[in-house]
């Protein structure tokens, strides 16, 4: 999943960064002034928290000292109900921008209401301020430390956490932490240490010698405690005399174990520059075990390629060479029985870079169509609130084409209604033409269909009968057709044309709706402009009995596969079988988090997170022999080798839920999704009462036949001999995303957002066949 947060700030540091400082009392995070609006925020606001028109309760909001972290208590008891930190947020909305505000929009005016919105699954906060006034003190002041919180570098998110962790441990609020104080930390923090150990390190740092540690002392403490030998004796491998790296040993490390080979030099003269925290050492260009350490924990000593973090795929080929992000019963925030319907369903899966919505339609009072899942106890959604927010989000995470899915279960009445919407709100970005105005021969690309928004539902005819010109009379069939074949496009035009309105039918260009009848009914009387919605159980029928054929239909025709109707409590299918015989829309419940939405987030995290992935070559070609479940239509020499060595966990987050005191015991799992004969997963030992510096040495291999398919997943769990292993944290990308040397990995939630300083070190080696022998 793209979040914010992972990004870096580019700019070089100016002040040295060598040791974070917790002396001043507020213990302000860098880039934070305190301002009238801080110290107002500070002092607290009485607000109401708003869950539903009927639900509006006092609350008493308030800035905390460190400036990153909001609590709020109840009027009635004075009892802290909940806090938030301020990296939590994505952003805040002003006015009636929920449903929930919209619902209470007659009796309390925009200017006083905003909302809160969290990254992941985590619901909005609702609120009503007393006035405009103080609305806008929290609006502002919200904005400002969000932008603070999201452009924090490596160390500086570090410091943060420290900052966290020290005013949680600091029960008494002192500014300053006893022995007795430090050891509930270490089991806050995830660490298990030997009194006698924790009893000496407290003492080193214990400089003034006053039994407590303070500001700078408390920081000595945690880089004694976060001592990263696997990191020193690297850096001590390449360093001369094991206090500096010169630029060439610099070069050196990068070139032999980052197989960085283009502008070598330039590059370690940049990672110098970034993240040598001595001014010193930077004018010397040199640089130091600090800023090794900074180098290793940045975008640029990550696992992930960041050249493809942006958008570096060719975008110019037709729709159905891509994979495509998508959404089942987008509509849903829950299950498919009970569940809430919300727009916020819209809004999450656009941020997240999703390009196929599914919307279904019903009838509604006043002649309003609805969104809502149809037979069931789902709250409804008017249609309309729905494309408004299409038209409003369509393109801030992406500029390429959305496709929305209309499930159409309404009469002829409010089917005008529904066209009449979607071309009144979307205006220009609806495309209601072909491009230019012919019969596609091809789909267009995604860099053709820009900033447009396209129909996926029935239509009546042929395009090119659209595009003649519709008449009163049903459609001719084109010359080609004859027999039984003609009778039978006849009969389903005329059919079509009993139950669809005309103007919506015209809103459906490159994405009609048809049933499918087999690959060889497809080939025969399809158009590229036409597309199958097939089951996930049909779908995995089709993979099994004819594997290559479906592989050459998806290389010019686009399908869509959809969750099995027993999924009521929206899980998932693995979406991975489906885009292994090249199925572009394999449309997922985005509201539920696991493997296989991690799978998804995987796929999409690279490209700029446009949405679109462009499918590997072999999957591009009608002609192709490519069968992912037969071994001989692999063209190629033997598989590549994946050698992952596990190093070591970084600062592991505790386990949801679990009993204070509890320490975790961690493991990692590696697992490899891609074709059948890649499936494969491996797992360490675990490591008992460890969070925080974990250490696994231990290296795991894979062979990998198709690797332009493969996703890689990194998952750490808290072992558990009696019941099954607790998710703590996973990190999934494509194979083709992959840096090969010594890299952290940052782990992400279950709800796929960051988690930081939380991650794994590990050493990649990426081992290709050997060519044909030259003569």
């Amino acid at each position: 999943m793209c979040d914010p947060r992972v990004e870096r700030r580019q700019s070089t540091r100016a002040q040295c960064l060598d040791t974070p400082t917790l002396s001043d009392a507020a213990l302000l995070p860098p880039g934070i002034q305190l301002t009238d609006t801080l110290e107002q925020m500070q002092q607290g606001t009485l607000m109401r928290k708003v869950k539903s028109k009927s639900w509006k309760k006092q609350r008493y909001f308030k800035l905390q000292e460190d400036c990153m972290t909001i609590w709020y208590q109840s009027k009635r008891t004075g009892k802290t109900e909940s806090a938030f930190s301020i990296s939590d947020v994505e952003t805040v909305r002003e006015g009636h921008q929920s449903e929930v505000l919209q619902s209470v929009a007659e009796e309390f005016p925009p200017e006083r209401c905003f909302t809160i919105v969290f990254y992941g699954r985590r619901g909005n906060l609702d609120l009503i301020a007393g006035s405009a006034e103080e609305a806008q003190c929290w609006i502002q002041g919200l904005r400002q430390l969000i932008e603070v919180a999201t452009t924090m570098d490596q160390r500086e998110k570090i410091d943060q956490w420290i900052r966290d962790w020290f005013q949680k441990a600091d029960k008494n609020k002192d500014g300053r932490m006893n022995f007795k104080e430090v050891q509930r930390l270490l089991k806050m923090m995830n660490v298990d240490m030997n009194e006698d150990h924790a009893l000496r390190l407290f003492q080193d740092a214990d400089k003034s010698e006053s039994g407590t540690l303070e500001g700078e002392e408390f920081v000595l403490f945690y880089k004694a405690l976060t001592q990263r030998e696997e990191v020193l004796s690297l850096f001590q491998e390449f360093s001369e005399d094991g206090k500096k790296l010169t630029l060439l040993e610099l070069v050196d490390f990068l070139r032999e174990e980052q197989l960085e080979d283009e502008g070598t030099e330039e590059l370690a003269m940049e990672l110098i520059d970034k993240y040598e925290p001595s001014e010193t050492a930077r004018a010397r260009h040199v640089l130091s075990a600090d800023g090794f350490l900074m180098y290793l924990c940045s975008v640029e000593g990550s696992i992930f390629n960041p050249q493809h973090r942006a958008l570096w795929q060719d975008m110019s080929q037709p729709l159905c060479h891509y994979f495509i992000s998508s959404s089942h019963n987008t509509y849903l925030i829950e299950d498919q029985i009970r569940g809430h319907s919300s727009i916020e369903g819209y809004i999450r899966a656009l941020k997240r870079g999703c390009r196929c919505l599914e919307v279904d339609c019903w009838d509604g009072p006043n002649g309003e169509p609805m969104v809502y899942h149809g037979h069931t106890f789902t709250s409804k959604i008017p249609f309309r609130e729905v494309v408004s927010t299409l038209g409003k989000y369509a393109f801030k995470t992406s500029d390429y084409p959305v496709i929305l899915s209309l499930e159409n279960h309404c009469s002829m009445e409010q089917q005008e209604v529904v066209a009449q919407q979607l071309k009144d709100i979307l205006g220009e970005q609806l495309l209601t033409a072909t491009i230019d105005g012919h019969v596609p021969t091809q789909l267009p690309s995604p860099e053709e269909l820009k900033h447009k928004i396209l129909l996926k539902a029935k239509k009546i005819g042929r395009l090119e009968d659209t595009l003649d010109g519709p008449g009163d009379e049903v459609p001719d069939v084109s010359d080609e057709d004859n027999g039984a074949e003609a009778e039978e496009e006849r009969r389903r035009a005329k059919k079509d044309k009993e139950t669809l309105a005309q103007a919506l039918s015209d809103c459906v260009i490159y994405c009609k709706n048809v049933p499918f009848q087999g690959f060889q009914e497809a080939r025969s009387h399809s158009r590229p402009s036409e597309i199958s919605s097939l089951s996930e159980a049909k779908a995995r029928k089709l993979i099994r009995d004819e594997g290559n054929e479906f592989v050459r239909h998806n290389a010019w025709q686009l399908t869509r596969i959809y969750p099995s109707g027993m999924r009521t409590d929206s899980s998932n299918y693995s979406p991975q079988e489906m885009w292994n015989v090249g199925c572009q829309i394999v449309a997922l419940n985005f509201q539920t988090a696991g493997t296989e939405m991690d799978l998804c987030d995987g796929l999409f995290s690279q490209n700029g997170c446009c949405g679109y992935v462009l499918k590997p070559p072999f999957m591009r070609d009608k002609e192709t022999l490519f069968n992912p479940s037969d071994p001989s239509s692999w063209e190629g020499p033997s598989p590549i080798t994946l050698t992952i060595q596990v190093i070591s966990g970084q600062q592991l987050p505790k386990v949801a839920n679990s009993k204070e005191g509890a320490i975790i015991d961690p493991l990692v799992r590696v697992e490899v999704y891609g074709v059948p004969a890649d499936q494969a997963h491996q797992e360490t030992k675990y490591i008992e009462n460890n969070g925080f510096n974990p250490r696994w040495d231990e290296t795991l291999q894979f062979q990998l036949h198709v690797p332009e398919l493969a996703l890689i997943r990194f998952v750490v769990e808290d072992y558990d001999k009696t019941s099954r292993n607790d998710f703590v944290g996973q990190f999934t990308l494509a194979f083709a995303n992959i840096k090969p040397g010594y890299r952290h990995i940052h782990l992400l939630s279950k709800d796929g957002t960051s988690i930081p300083p939380s991650s794994l070190f590990v050493h990649i080696r990426i081992t290709e066949p050997p060519g044909p022998e030259q003569d």
